[in-house]
């Protein structure tokens, strides 16, 4: 770890880069080595120009790049503390200022500030010699004043804390020098003072100690033992003085290096030369051997171009005499592209709203390789596929940008994958996957799955009921995409929305509050809005379409003869009348509409079923024979009309026919009896009572002779019944609809009301019948007599044939087939009221 911080000291600058502009200032601060983690180094707030609150909203961070975090930044006090020891000597070796380099990022704006640390050294390590004793070999006919080199001590620390001074333990033969030399470094050597006598003293051991200036002050000895040879008067000789060789980092153990060779023109033992390194640190021998006899340097350690870039050593050779001379060796190291580029993330912003503005920064990054030259130029990419872009600052320094627009309802998430390459041979590369998640907006208003819903109801539902539901989704999520169901205001049929059906707001069901009536209501639309829970909310709008189905719920109503009547309708026939003669048309309308308002006549029961048929479809009355003189004076006809619903539902009318000789003016004048003479009344009601008694026998024969007649006939009594009307499969082409009436084809129709009319009668009269004008009012009078004498002897016989229709109505209660009968909406009316005669016109 010491040599991979010689040469790269501290930590690579790190810059932010805004769309707009980036500042960097720098800040210079000191700490001594061999702090306690937590030290204080500064408070940066002053310096900075700001306060603990603006630190942390700016996101206030310390970026660096080395592998090892030294210091810590503590954002709410604003200090700079020690987070791991420093050892300055590890860091730097000897080279002096030893800075850590490390950067404050500010954000919003973007602001950099370099803080270069000082590492101050501390006397933390005493001088140390390579070895515990040194040998030297000296030939005893020496002149006084040779020198003898000695290897120095090395002291890690620097300036006062480094080797200030050497000290030779006393004697009398040797005395000790030290001098600098131009590079700063000192060289010591070993002076004879007197000369050498083998015989007398064969060797000495001298005791050489280096003293440094620090407080307090360290010491290392080396201990110096010295032996006197006999006389060997030739060094060994170099033939260079500086040997350079280049070495390719990453070169396998035991490459060779180099190969030195030194002379000696002594013979013998003197002659013998061995080669060793010559005042070396440890690192060259862990790096390097030097074999002592033949010369050669090989590699025994691994060598790193980013460690070290380049080595100096001093070999000595030494003869059999103990005679040496020197050469230096400087190794120069070449870089390898050995090392991949590696892509450092300092910040992302995750997640990003999916309306995030173009170049929005996502991620800030920087990429760098420890190689040199062309092996440490880099470059990156990001697929091309994604809406995010890459732009290049400076110092590697990179920034990831929003290129196109975000849509999380189209991608939620993305994997950005940073590839670094740098420009060496063979090419490196690395990635690194950048996990970027889109969060959501509500950017989408709900949408319905139809434009329009369709819904059907029953009428008469119970309230409460659930008649559909609306559904509508929304692309957003969570929060944006919960949906709330609301009517909006309207009106149906006079009266608020609200009061017809309500909607769940959660699920959307529809619900019908009131009891619905097709008669009333047939459809209606509403309108429903879907709002999300979005901030700002959206919302949709969507029309609903109620279709109200008919019930069969309405039974048919004759329009004539009115069933409500007081007094029955009465019909006048001329005696002469053929067969197939138009007597009248009834006419009946249906509240419901389709099928249940088609409409089928059929006559019940007659005076004489035989005499009288209805048209099934239009409601004609009609004579099927011609008359004879035997006919009854007055018919009774029961009619029904059934519709085509289920059940079906069923109206009855009774209407009566009046058989006359024949008469000259439809409009039979009928004077009231109220404006009769009091002299008139006696004799009246003495003709009235005799009247009713006549009448009343003769109903009773005709009673017992009808009975008599029906049970003789009982076998053939069907064939004077009108049959039951059978109805086509489809509806014919003389039928009209519910909006057109019931009359296949134009009739005329004449009507005369007369002031005072006991009956009120509704005449209907074809144009093939004379009129007659008013001639005499007593005849008038005479007829109005009779009219109101048959009427009160006839009541008694209306009661009884009205219980007769019951009772076949309550036969016939069940559905007949039949096909789809004519429905009639024609309303034939009538001015009951007005005093004066009434002409209405009918077509």
């Amino acid at each position: 770890m010491e040599d991979c911080f010689r040469r790269k000291q501290g930590l690579y600058l790190i810059l932010l880069f805004s769309v707009t502009e980036v500042l960097c200032i720098s800040i210079h601060y000191s700490v001594p080595e061999e702090k306690k983690r937590g030290s204080l180094v500064a408070n940066v707030l002053k310096d900075l120009k700001l306060g603990v609150e603006e630190l942390s909203a700016r996101r206030a961070q310390l970026v660096s790049k080395s592998s090892k975090q030294f210091f810590h930044f503590d954002t709410h006090s604003g200090n700079l503390l020690i987070n791991e020891k420093i050892d300055r000597e590890t860091l730097c070796g000897q080279i002096e200022p030893c800075f850590l380099l490390s950067q404050i990022v500010l954000q919003n704006p973007l602001k950099i500030y370099s803080v270069e640390t000082n590492v101050e050294d501390v006397n933390d390590n005493a001088p140390k010699f390579s070895k515990n004793d040194f040998q030297l070999e000296i030939p005893e006919q020496v002149l006084p004043n040779a020198r003898f080199p000695l290897e120095c001590a090395q002291d890690e620390d620097l300036g006062e804390n480094s080797i200030q001074n050497y000290t030779l333990s006393p004697n009398e033969h040797f005395s000790l020098n030290v001098e600098s030399n131009m590079d700063g470094s000192e060289h010591v050597e070993l002076i004879l003072e007197k000369s050498l006598d083998r015989e007398k003293e064969p060797h000495f051991v001298l005791t050489l100690t280096a003293i440094d200036g620090g407080v307090p002050r360290r010491t290392g000895t080396v201990q110096i033992t010295i032996k006197i040879l006999d006389n060997n008067d030739n060094s060994p000789q170099f033939s260079q003085s500086e040997y350079k060789v280049k070495l390719k980092e990453n070169c396998p153990q035991d490459t060779l290096v180099s190969r030195i060779e030194a002379r000696d023109v002594d013979f013998g033992s003197n002659a013998q030369i061995t080669y060793s390194f010559h005042r070396m640190p440890e690192k060259i021998h862990n790096l390097f051997n030097l074999n002592e006899v033949t010369g050669e340097i090989t590699v025994v350690g691994e060598i790193d171009y980013e460690k070290e870039t380049s080595y100096a050593m001093n070999i000595k050779a030494t003869d059999g005499g103990g005679l040496s001379g020197h050469c230096k060796v400087l190794i120069e190291v070449e870089d390898l592209n050995d090392n991949s580029p590696e892509v450092s993330v300092i910040s992302i912003n995750n997640p990003l709203p999916e309306n995030s503005p173009l170049e929005t920064l996502v991620g800030l990054f920087s990429v760098t390789d420890h190689d040199s030259g062309d092996n440490g130029q880099t470059f990156c990419s990001v697929d091309m596929n994604l809406p995010f872009v890459l732009k290049v600052t400076t110092n590697n320094f990179y920034q990831l940008l929003i290129q196109s627009a975000l849509d999380r309802e189209k991608v939620q998430e993305y994997n950005v994958t940073i590839t670094a390459m740098d420009r060496g041979s063979p090419r490196l590369t690395s990635t690194r996957i950048i996990h970027v998640q889109i969060s959501d907006v509500n950017d989408n208003p709900p949408a319905f799955e139809k434009s329009l819903f369709e819904m059907q109801v029953q009428e008469n539902n119970i309230p409460g009921l659930l008649i559909g539901s609306v559904q509508a989704v929304d692309l957003d999520t969570e929060q944006n995409a919960k949906l709330t169901y609301s009517l909006l205001p309207g009106n149906i049929g006079g009266g608020p929305v609200a009061s017809y059906i309500s909607i769940n707001s959660e699920t959307g069901n529809v619900y019908a509050l009131r009891s619905l009536d097709y008669e009333k209501i047939k459809d209606f639309k509403v309108a429903v809005k879907a709002t999300d829970s979005g901030s700002p909310p959206l919302s949709s709008d969507v029309v609903v379409h109620v279709i109200i189905t008919d019930e069969n719920d309405n039974a048919p109503f004759f329009l004539y003869p009115l069933q409500n009547s007081t007094h029955p309708c009465n019909e006048l026939l001329p005696k002469i009348a053929d067969a197939g003669y138009l007597i009248t048309k009834v006419v009946a309308v249906d509240g419901d509409s389709g099928q249940n308002s088609w409409l089928s006549y059929e006559l019940l029961k007659a005076t004489d079923p035989g005499l009288f048929s209805i048209g099934a479809q239009n409601g004609e009355v009609k004579t099927r024979r011609p008359l004879t003189e035997r006919e009854t004076s007055k018919q009774r006809l029961a009619i029904a009309v059934r519709d085509n619903g289920v059940p079906p539902q069923t109206s009855t009318a009774m209407l009566n026919v009046l058989l006359v000789d024949g008469f000259s003016d439809p409009y039979l004048k009928v004077v009231n009896v109220r404006q009769q003479d009091p002299e008139d009344e006696g004799p009246l009601t003495m003709y009235l009572v005799i009247c009713l008694a006549s009448v009343s026998f003769v109903f009773l024969l005709c009673i017992v002779a009808f009975i008599g007649i029906k049970m003789c006939k009982k076998d053939h009594g069907g064939s004077f019944i009108a049959a039951p009307p059978h109805f086509p499969p489809t509806i014919p082409e003389n039928c009209t609809d519910s909006q057109s009436g019931s009359l296949s084809r134009n009739y005329q129709y004449d009507v005369c009301l007369t002031n005072g009319s006991l009956s009120s009668d509704f005449r209907f009269l074809r144009p093939l019948i004379p009129v007659f004008s008013v001639a005499d009012p007593n005849i008038a009078v005479n007829h109005n007599t009779a009219s109101v004498s048959q009427d009160h002897t006839d009541h008694s016989e209306d009661n009884t044939f009205k219980d007769q229709v019951q009772a076949s109505l309550t036969e016939d209660a069940a559905p007949r087939s039949g096909g789809p009968g004519c429905t009639v909406n024609q309303a034939i009316g009538a001015n009951a009221n007005s005093g004066q005669n009434d002409w209405l016109s009918y077509q």
